[in-house]
């Protein structure tokens, strides 16, 4: 994408405002009644509409004028909203989606079967029914009925700057009805002073039909608080004997070349002593504010337009590279000056330190998203389910707000789709069994998200019957995958839900059966450097609960010393630091600390790694936490914090779970990245004679 493509620039912006037509759609499917719901609806169609047209995306453009033409009676409450209407509405959607993306492979005639029963709901709505009685006939509305209406146009100089276009704006002033256009050239510079880029013209609209002021205020929806509109009925508007006869000016792109005559001074007169006829649900400003009011009042508007901004994924991938070395650049310098007695070199390396800290920082800030951005996406997955599987759902959300790496999150999208539609599809029973089962016929899915020390975790949890131990078990022996009678714990026997093409369904349909999905779940997340946690309860439901890192690029390290190897701990994980006791310092594999009266187990780092040498007379053991379990890991040195950019290790190491990546060292050397989680799902923790109680209550 260049810096200068505008139809980027729209693809941009149109999928912004389909996702928030789609979730304005659900909620509105909730609450049929909101008013403010079909608003913002109908401006979403609107901007699509216009922004279609203006950057050569016709078939969009059409479609969408025949989607909002439908839904506008929506909007002025002459058709209900109803579960149909807003099905249809999600499909228009879609179609609209796929207009963008690939228009060539787009049937037409998908998009006039939406249109066609999109219609035939509205009409149907529409129709009232056939009166017992012949009513009285009600006293016409005068806006109803009059002849037309006077239109003063006066924008602010700065609109064109914000991406306005009058002149099509005028063009949908034309399409409600007859119009005569006549442009106020009072304000226009000599041509050594002319702008190109500040608008100096007005326009006075003279437009007959039977136009509502609703109608004529939508044209300029979205350019309100940059312009002053006066709406006159033409009914109100005596005939002035002087005045002159208004010449039709046809709204074109080109500008004219030829010179035009001034507007004489009666008639900008008599335009601005027009005083509308009733009080708008917006009250524009006076038709005689001054420019330089009209100036104020466009650059309110600017910190606005200018609080964010578009950067392409790829730059920020790139910028977080950079920062990335120079982090690796700045441990060499720390580590030079160190070695130096040059207290003006000294700091120097502390104030790049900082400095490259606070760009970390500020780069890994800017990496982070909320995940809700995500979650929303799941409504309509869990809607469309819910109406194919017969299967009412509620879809519960919780911790929006929590912020991850925004490379986490695409690749988290794929996992979770496959976790909800097996919370429904396997979780969830049908209304029937919930009845006889004394549960509301509705089932709930709960999708949350929340921060765990330096984890995420993201939970899907459903109110279903809950995992069949001994059906996965059996399955699992039918496919070869444990030998009948090995003792296995429920979670272990969970594990097998995650083996390639494993299934219990009974028959295979379009949602599950074929054992596809629960894999590439596990093996994203392992990518991901996370786990995973199956918990369930017969009857009461399933939770699955996701263990993520914080961000795949940066983070604060430990560095610590075992035998003449170095290793990065990540900080998030430790809690505290403490010395080894004496009666800790013999070679018995598995162990455990007494911290403040509570059992604390401990793995020996020299062991695991067979680290040769002498172990240190004094080492240390760090404290660390994986969810609510807390262990210790014992070291010889500490060597003190540590920037980390995390690097993949290779293809080769696919296999070493025990190190979730590598890092380089000040001095050029390379230190692995230890994975508290992996250690502790490994198996390499022991747990203490009574039950590993909680440590976080005595510390």
């Amino acid at each position: 994408m260049t810096d200068h493509d505008p139809r980027e620039v729209f693809l941009a912006e149109a999928n912004e405002l389909l996702d928030r037509l789609e979730t304005t759609l659900l909620d509105l499917g909730d609450r049929p009644d909101d008013s403010a719901l079909i608003d913002t609806a109908f401006r979403a169609l609107h901007t699509i509409k216009g922004s279609g047209a203006m950057f050569g995306f016709d078939r969009v453009a059409a479609f969408t004028h025949d989607f909002e033409t439908a839904f506008d009676l929506v909007r002025r409450g002459e058709v209900p909203t109803s579960a149909a209407l807003v099905n249809v509405s999600l499909s228009a959607k879609d179609y609209i989606r796929t207009l963008i993306e690939d228009p060539d492979a787009t049937a037409p005639v998908i998009g006039e079967a939406i249109l066609a029963e999109l219609e035939r709901l509205v009409s149907r709505a529409k129709a009232p029914p056939e009166p017992a009685y012949a009513p009285e006939p009600e006293a016409p509305d005068p806006e109803a009925t009059a002849a037309g209406w006077r239109i003063g146009i006066a924008f602010a100089p700065e609109v064109l700057r914000n991406g306005t276009n009058p002149l099509a704006l005028l063009d949908e002033l034309r399409d409600l009805g007859p119009c005569t256009v006549v442009p106020r050239l009072g304000n226009l510079p000599d041509l050594a002073a002319l702008d190109p880029e500040s608008l100096a013209l007005g326009w006075d609209v003279t437009l007959r039909g039977s136009a509502t002021r609703e109608a004529i205020e939508d044209v300029f929806l979205f350019v309100r608080d940059d312009m002053v509109l006066t709406l006159t009925p033409l009914d109100d508007i005596a005939p002035a004997p002087d005045a002159p006869v208004a010449v039709p000016v046809p709204a074109v792109a080109a500008p004219v070349a030829e010179p035009v005559a001034p507007v004489p001074a009666q008639v900008s007169a008599q335009v601005s002593a027009q005083v509308p006829a009733k009080p708008s649900a917006n009250p524009p400003a006076k038709p005689a504010a001054s420019e330089a009011e009209r100036r104020g009042s466009a650059r309110g508007t600017e910190p606005r337009a200018a609080s964010t901004m578009r950067v392409e994924a790829e730059r920020l991938d790139e910028l977080l590279d950079r920062v990335g070395e120079l982090v690796i650049a700045q441990a060499r310098l720390s580590q030079l000056a160190g070695h130096h007695a040059d207290a003006g070199l000294q700091t120097i390396a502390e104030e790049i330190e900082r400095l490259s800290a606070q760009l970390r920082d500020t780069t890994m800030s800017i990496r982070m998203v909320p995940i809700g951005a995500l979650f929303s996406r799941f409504r309509r997955l869990v809607h469309d389910l819910s109406g194919d599987l017969g299967k009412p759902v509620t879809f519960v959300t919780e911790g929006e707000e929590t912020e991850l790496d925004k490379t986490v999150i695409e690749r988290l999208a794929d996992p979770l789709v496959h976790l909800i539609r097996n919370a429904i599809d396997h979780g969830i029973e049908d209304p029937a069994r919930r009845g006889t089962s004394g549960k509301d016929a509705t089932g709930r899915i709960l999708l949350a998200a929340e921060h765990v020390g330096g984890q995420v975790h993201v939970t899907v949890r459903d109110d279903g019957a809950g995992l069949d131990v001994a059906r996965i078990r059996a399955k699992a022996e039918e496919r070869g995958l444990v030998a009948p009678g090995t003792p296995l714990t429920d979670q272990q026997v969970y594990q097998f839900l995650f083996a390639p093409g494993f299934s219990t369904a009974q028959q295979i349909s379009a949602l599950s059966g074929r054992g596809v999905g629960m894999d590439v779940v596990k093996k994203t997340i392992e990518a991901l450097r996370g786990s995973i946690d199956i918990t369930t309860e017969p009857g009461a439901g399933t939770a699955i609960v996701l263990r993520l890192p914080l961000t795949l690029a940066i983070i604060e390290g430990l560095l610590i010393r075992v035998g003449d190897g170095r290793y990065v701990l990540p900080l998030a994980a430790v809690e505290e630091c403490v010395e080894l006791p004496e009666s800790g310092r013999s070679e018995r594999g598995r162990d455990f600390l007494n911290i403040r009266g509570d059992l604390v187990p401990f793995l020996r780092l020299r062991s695991l790694f067979e680290a040769a040498g002498e172990p240190d007379p004094y080492q240390k053991v760090i404290i660390v936490s994986v969810g609510e379990a807390w262990f210790g890991l014992v070291a010889d040195q500490i060597l003190g914090n540590h920037q980390t950019v995390i690097k993949s290790l290779s293809k080769l190491h696919a296999d070493v779970t025990t190190f979730s990546g590598a890092t380089i060292l000040g001095d050029g050397t390379a230190a692995l990245i230890i994975d508290p989680a992996q250690l502790m799902a490994g198996g390499q923790i022991g747990a203490a004679p009574d039950g590993l109680r909680d440590y976080r209550e005595v510390a």
